[in-house]
Order: C-alpha cells, then sequence, then structure tokens
C-alpha cells in the first residue's frame, strides 16, 4: 500500500514491521536497527546476503552519541556542511549495534538522510533505521514508490509516498575508520564537495578495486555486481556499439546525445544539457524503463569521471558486471 501517513509508519515500524521510506538518494526498507528480527526481515524480503552490512539512519547526531557512536572532528565538519544529505559516514560500531546490522565488521554505517518527510518519521523514533535500498537484491534501486511496489508491494505493508528522488543515486560513503578519510563508494555529494570542507580524502574506489568487489564488504554497495537490469548492459562509445547491433532492437542510455537509427521509445538522454545532477537523478528510472522494453540488451556510454559523474560510472561498470 502507498501513501503519504507519516504517523502510520512510525506505529509499523515501532511495531517491529519493516516500511519503505523516500530519501532524497533512493527509496530505502527500513526497520527498526535496534530489532534483530526485523532487520532480518529486511534481509529476507531484498534476498540480500547477510555477510552485506547495512546503513543506519536517524535524525540527528545528539541520537548517535545517545547510541554510544563517537562522532570524529572531521566527520562533525562534513555533516555541519552536508548532513542532512547524501553522504554517509562509516565509524567504529558501538555494543548497541547489532551485529547484524554492521555484518560482524565492528563498523557501522550511519547518515541522516535529506528528505522532509523521512526526517519528520525518524523525529517520531527513538531509534534508528536499517534501510538499504527498497529493491530486490542486486537490482536497479528504486526512486518512486511505484517502483517499489512493483517489485516488493506484496511483501511489505506500507510504503511512505515522497515523490520522486531529488538526487536518484545513493550516498557517497565515506570512511573514518583509519586516521585519513577514504571514500569507499562515490555517490550523491562529490568528492570535490568532501575535499574542499576537510582536504585531500583516500580514494579507495580508484585505489583498490579488488576491495570494491570484496565478499566481505566494509560498507553497502560495494559488491563487483550490483544495481544490475535482467537484460545486458553494455558499457562503451556508443556508436561503436551500436555498429553490429539490430538497432530496433537495442535500448539506449545517452548522457546528452539522441541517435537518429534508433527509434525514439528506445532512447533514454539523460540530461540534453549536459547537466551531471540532473543525470545521476534520472539514471535508475531510465535503467528500469530500458529493461522493461522487448530489446536485446542496453547500451550505454561513460560519463565524464568528475562530481556525480564518477557515482554514475560506479553504478553503471557494477549493473554491467559479470557474476
Amino acid at each position: 500500500m502507498i501513501g503519504n501517513d507519516i504517523t502510520h509508519a512510525a506505529l509499523l515500524l515501532k511495531a517491529g514491521e519493516v516500511v519503505a521510506i523516500p530519501t532524497e538518494t533512493v527509496y530505502g526498507l527500513a526497520a527498526n536497527a535496534f530489532n534483530g528480527n526485523a532487520v532480518a526481515a529486511i534481509y529476507r524480503i531484498k534476498n540480500r546476503p547477510q555477510f552485506n552490512p547495512l546503513i543506519i539512519h536517524t535524525n540527528s547526531s545528539e541520537k548517535l552519541k545517545g547510541w554510544g557512536l563517537e562522532i570524529p572532528d572531521k566527520m562533525r565538519k562534513l555533516m555541519t556542511h552536508f548532513s542532512p544529505g547524501p553522504v554517509t559516514y562509516l565509524i567504529p560500531a558501538s555494543k548497541q549495534i547489532p551485529d547484524i546490522v554492521t555484518a560482524g565488521t565492528g563498523a557501522v554505517a550511519v547518515r541522516i538522510p535529506g528528505h522532509q518527510a523521512t526526517l519528520q518519521l525518524l523525529s517520531m523514533l527513538d531509534f534508528p533505521l536499517a534501510a538499504p535500498s527498497a529493491n530486490p537484491s542486486g537490482y536497479i534501486s528504486p526512486t518512486r514508490a511505484t517502483h517499489v511496489e512493483e517489485q516488493l508491494g506484496g511483501s511489505i505493508p506500507y510504503i511512505l509516498d515522497g515523490g520522486e528522488c531529488k538526487i536518484g543515486i545513493e550516498s557517497t560513503i565515506i570512511s573514518f575508520l583509519h586516521e585519513r578519510p577514504e571514500i569507499l563508494r562515490h555517490g550523491g555529494l562529490s568528492k570535490e564537495k568532501i575535499e574542499h570542507v576537510i582536504g585531500t580524502v583516500i580514494d579507495q574506489c580508484i585505489l583498490n578495486k579488488h576491495a570494491n568487489a570484496s565478499i566481505n564488504p566494509l560498507a553497502p554497495g560495494m559488491l563487483a555486481k550490483h544495481y544490475s537490469p535482467k537484460k545486458l548492459l553494455l558499457i562503451g562509445n556508443i556508436q561503436h556499439l551500436l555498429q553490429d547491433k539490430n538497432k530496433q532492437r537495442v535500448a539506449v542510455i545517452s548522457f546528452k546525445d539522441v541517435f537518429d537509427d534508433v527509434p525514439v521509445e528506445n532512447q533514454f538522454c539523460l540530461s540534453v544539457s549536459g547537466n551531471l545532477d540532473e543525470a545521476a537523478q534520472h539514471l535508475f528510472a531510465a535503467m528500469r524503463q530500458a529493461d522493461r522494453l522487448d530489446v536485446d540488451c542496453i547500451v550505454t556510454e561513460f560519463f565524464p569521471d568528475k562530481e556525480l559523474g564518477r557515482a554514475i560510472n560506479d553504478r553503471l561498470m557494477r549493473a554491467a558486471a559479470k557474476e
């Protein structure tokens, strides 16, 4: 059931139910992070491997301190500038955080989402919400309530509708487990903005490709294959990729170009003006629409390797990865 009743969503969560919630990044599948049975239901509904940890969501840094979590100075600086917002912080877990949330890593990912309805919901709760994306594990993340209903509507009692997600890709994850902060996942907050506030950070997405493919990840979104459509996804120069294809049987997801020899209904131009923020917002919805078409494959391209373009490229590479 889709609705706008925040109080109803809060009552369900307090009762140990799993509820889909909107954020500025993607829709999340939320449950009481302190209730092991409720968290286990998230894993079951998503068919998510339990070695893949979850992010906990709250509405204030004061609550984090109340749950025994320590906030490093550089993290506090980022929170002042960007939280609520599309950034997740990985810090040492406290004894109050269940192992089922951290996957036994000893670290917990926390964030304050930048969506007014969910912030209001979180203000009504005395516990954090564990909330991965509200989709079957490994599939394209949902950016509208209807996306959640299409795939998980029969498995959960309520979907809180907050409209289309404004960012459209998951949060950036930055680790404070070591002396120098490390970006573990590119997302809705760019590296440039982070470094403007706290100085140079280590980009583990570039330095350690093997860590990103780990079967025992420290944080969500680090599995090699993720965000994947059911149809074959190919990345490269779109014109070259189209050369040996039946162009009537191909879907195209481009940054800002349109291709004359591909049916218009099979094309998804993410930003005619070349705006990376706009492209990121529309990426997952375009992937879902393309995946529903009667085509043989989806072709796309690498985006400019800067700002949110890094996060888009990350999602596309994981979506195209083989098992």
